[in-house]
């Protein structure tokens, strides 16, 4: 999509600069930032950097060790302030701050120790506000804030500033919002062992820095960022203060700007190129908010809306409905495979082969009948030969009691045949033990990660089972990125490209159905995808996968947005209910899994519900009432 006259952003109220990648744009905060500490060193100053955690500077950080180690700068004049911290909160523990700056930044500079500040999540709570007063005086001591790095909560919140916070608020303990606390369980594995309040600088403090960079990357952003960028200054959004500030520049990459008016509804700020693409979300978007049918759309409709340049490059309502509604209608189509003898011209999918090879990759061992369980069934009992590709053990997502349960189902079963050597008792007592003692967030040991490995995998094959998998057909592929025993992943790697394009090269799959992710820069559907088209780079040379459709799906946690979908495939209530059993299996995700996020519904239900909101869209725009769709995106590659 282009849109022309792209100065004119009248809805925006700070400036914002749109990047490619995460990557691009975090590098651009650490080269601003290394300028001010070399241009403060020049005049024989010191720089005042205040810093955040979270997964939105961590690129920042590594790019400045990169800076110090093949660049040489130099941190011996930087004083740090940390913007918050966990109470109560130990410095040593995986949680905490200290230790998240440490590994990503200081560890790895050349930084005085007695220059870095983080808040105390140790101290008496007496003695909390004594502390909170001496930060600020030290703050102001040096000068103030040369540099302030920021992310941006779901809340809104910058620091740990919750909706509520005053724009002249300071230093202080504070109570987490539930959004936020829910957030944090990904570190803390259970929402109950999240910390309820933490210290923080105020939105004051924050204030009064000379130069402010916000930082947010990925969709899951790009609501709280147009309410930030686009709404008005209030409490109950404290990034909206920063809209007073005098000098801000706000980073974005293109899915954290999603929701701003000139990417979501470019009509509304200027006028557009209008392709095809840009032409089926502005008469979804009329169709939605109208609420009429596409069909229904008149042509003063389109003129009341402001979408006179549309009908001007149309010609009209009528021509316009039609066109929009047979491209929606196209994309309906209950054959996945391709429908054999038929006239393939508008669907999605080939006819031929009729009887196709299928890969449906899978990031985690449930997210396959989680997210396109019904479409799964579809394949298989439409005679395709359907393969299941498992991309990580998911061993992290199994609670400690449900290991120990079959370690003691393990140790029992031993006994009761006979076989039970010292080799399986040892095994036993070194898992009951490790569990016994373990901190929270530990890594697991070997025999733990692997027994938790190996429940995941159980699940899996029953579940490929009742859909009518053939057994040779599941493969388990461990990708090395992701067994680190911790919630934090090594980085995408050679060998775990290596071991998806192997399978590729085995199967030679007429399609392929991957977690579309596209839009999150972060966690483990990210890198499963990143590894998929890094495969695909490798091998594309070769003679069968330029017949290879590659479909994307979405997760459990949303879905494609109706103008970019390209295969909807519907789902009665039968399949519905197999799809549901499906999940089932996966026992150790039921009821409350390890990594619920911030939706407490299980995930069967996220899964239907998704599905029939989908329908339901369908349905509003004039198309065919159906019981629930999987929805599907193809690359290009």
């Amino acid at each position: 999509m282009e849109v022309l006259n792209y100065s004119e952003r009248s809805l925006e109220k700070l400036p914002v600069t749109i990047f490619k990648d995460e990557k691009s744009g975090a590098v651009h905060v650490a080269r601003e930032i290394a300028k001010t500490i070399r241009e403060k060193a020049g005049r024989g100053e010191t720089a005042v950097l205040g810093l955040a955690t979270g997964s939105s500077p961590i690129r920042v950080y590594q790019e400045l060790v990169r800076l110090h180690k093949d660049e040489n700068l130099s941190f011996r004049n930087v004083v740090t302030f940390n913007l918050d911290e966990y109470y109560p909160m130990q410095p040593d523990a995986l949680q905490s701050y200290v230790f998240f700056m440490n590994e990503h930044l200081f560890n790895h500079i050349d930084i005085k120790p007695e220059n870095v500040n983080i808040p105390d999540g140790t101290l008496p709570i007496e003695k909390v506000k004594e502390f909170c007063d001496a930060y600020e005086r030290k703050i102001d001591k040096l000068g103030g804030i040369d540099v302030q790095v920021l992310g941006i909560g779901r809340t809104g919140h910058i620091g740990f500033n919750e909706p509520g916070s005053g724009i002249n608020s300071l230093t202080r303990l504070v109570k987490l919002d539930p959004l936020t606390i829910a957030d944090a369980t990904k570190d803390f594995i259970k929402e109950e062992y999240v910390p309820l309040r933490a210290i923080t600088m105020g939105v004051g403090t924050i204030m009064k820095a000379r130069k402010i960079f916000l930082m947010a990357w990925g969709e899951a952003k790009a609501k709280i960022l147009q309410k930030t960028v686009e709404g008005k200054v209030s409490d109950e959004v404290p990034a909206s203060f920063l809209q007073e500030h005098p000098d801000i520049s706000v980073m974005v990459d293109e899915f954290a700007a999603l929701e701003l008016a000139r990417i979501k509804t470019p009509w509304l700020v200027g006028l557009c190129n209008w392709n095809p693409q840009l032409t089926r979300r502005a008469v979804i978007w009329l169709s939605t908010k109208s609420r009429k049918p596409i069909l229904k759309l008149t042509d003063e409709d389109y003129k009341e809306a402001g979408l006179v340049d549309l009908l001007v490059h149309a010609g009209n309502a009528y021509q316009l409905n039609i066109q929009v509604f047979n491209s929606i209608q196209n994309t309906i189509t209950g054959w996945p495979g391709g429908k054999p003898n038929s006239d393939d011209t508008n669907r999605p999918e080939r006819a031929l082969p009729a009887r196709k090879r299928s890969v449906i990759f899978s990031p985690h061992p449930d997210d396959d009948v989680i997210s396109m369980g019904g479409t799964l069934l579809r394949l298989v009992d439409q005679g395709h030969d359907v393969h299941v590709a498992y991309q990580t053990s998911g061993n992290i997502a199994v609670f400690d009691d449900d290991a120990r349960r079959y370690a003691d189902f393990m140790l029992g079963f031993a006994k009761k045949y006979s076989f039970c050597s010292d080799q399986v008792k040892q095994l036993h007592h070194d898992l009951v033990e490790f569990l016994r003692v373990k901190k929270l967030g530990q890594e697991d040991v070997p025999v733990v990660q692997e027994i938790k490995g190996l429940i995941r995998k159980g699940e899996a094959s029953a579940a490929c089972r009742f859909c009518g998998v053939k057994e040779q057909n599941v493969h388990f592929l461990n990708m090395p990125f992701y067994e680190t025993g911790q919630v934090k992943k090594k980085p995408l790697s050679e060998a775990d490209i290596k071991v998806v394009a192997k399978l590729l090269q085995e199967i030679q799959p007429h399609q392929i159905f991957a977690a579309g992710d596209l839009r999150d820069p972060h966690g483990t559907h990210k890198v499963c995808l990143d590894a998929i088209f890094g495969a695909l780079e490798r091998l594309k040379g070769e003679e069968w996968l330029k017949e290879c459709y590659v479909w994307l799906y979405r997760g459990a946690w949303q879905e494609w947005d109706v103008e970019d979908i390209e295969m909807a495939v519907p789902i009665s209530p039968e399949e519905l209910l197999r799809k549901r059993q499906a999940i089932f299996k996966h026992q150790s995700q039921k009821d409350s899994p390890v990594f619920p996020g911030n939706d407490k519904r299980e995930f069967w239900q996220r899964a239907e519900d998704r599905n029939r909101t989908t329908a339901e869209l369908y349905d509003q725009l004039g198309l065919t009432e159906y019981e629930a769709i999987e929805a599907f995106v193809r690359h290009r590659f």
